[in-house]
């Protein structure tokens, strides 16, 4: 009886140890699709309002350079979707690509050579201030509060760590070549 009694403790021993791997495998799946995935770049900027909309709308405006390869607007897009989440309906979130060529007048306009690169504009869409680079959340948010009460930015103009923007698709910051064939004048690539 105590061969069959040891056998009988095996076996309940291993039908323990497979419902616990069974559950502990149902709640990874489970925990795995929960897990809200991280906010992806074109996502957002396909989310966001459109320039034109965000101009004659008479709300405050957040422009936000960015491109897909930067890794510090990819390290902010978390933060970049909490604020757009906790300032929905009050401001708008506009994001342009860098890498479209259909932006370089507002590239141009807002002096972008780094990125991610932050422009504030009243609810009249004039400039009130930007912030560039790698910024906590915390900064962000003091700009946006202050733009909605239409008081100056207390982080007009600030920096952190920035991806440089490619000068062949940015002559902001081309430096003039002399062209041989030019006779003296100056060209930018």
């Amino acid at each position: 009886m105590s061969v069959e009694t040891s056998e009988m403790a095996k076996r309940v021993r291993n039908l323990v140890v497979v419902a616990i791997a069974a559950v502990l495998s149902v709640a990874v799946i489970l925990g795995l699709q929960t897990r809200s995935p991280a906010a992806s770049l074109s996502e957002m900027a396909e989310a966001a309002v459109p320039i034109e909309v965000a101009m004659a709308n008479s709300k405050p405006t957040m422009i936000e350079f960015y491109a897909n390869w930067c890794t510090s607007c990819q390290a902010m897009a978390p933060d970049i979707q909490q604020l757009k989440d906790s300032y929905a309906g009050r401001v708008n979130f506009v994001m342009l690509n860098v890498d479209n060529t259909q932006w370089l007048p507002e590239m141009l306009n807002y002096r972008v050579d780094g990125i991610p690169h932050f422009e504030f504009l009243a609810a009249d869409s004039l400039e009130k201030g930007a912030a560039i680079g790698e910024l906590p959340r915390a900064i962000l948010a003091e700009n946006l509060d202050a733009l909605i009460k239409d008081q100056p930015l207390p982080h007009a103009q600030i920096s952190g760590r920035t991806s440089e923007v490619d000068t062949a698709t940015n002559p902001v910051n081309a430096q003039p070549k002399a062209d041989p064939r030019g006779h003296g004048a100056q060209v930018i690539d």
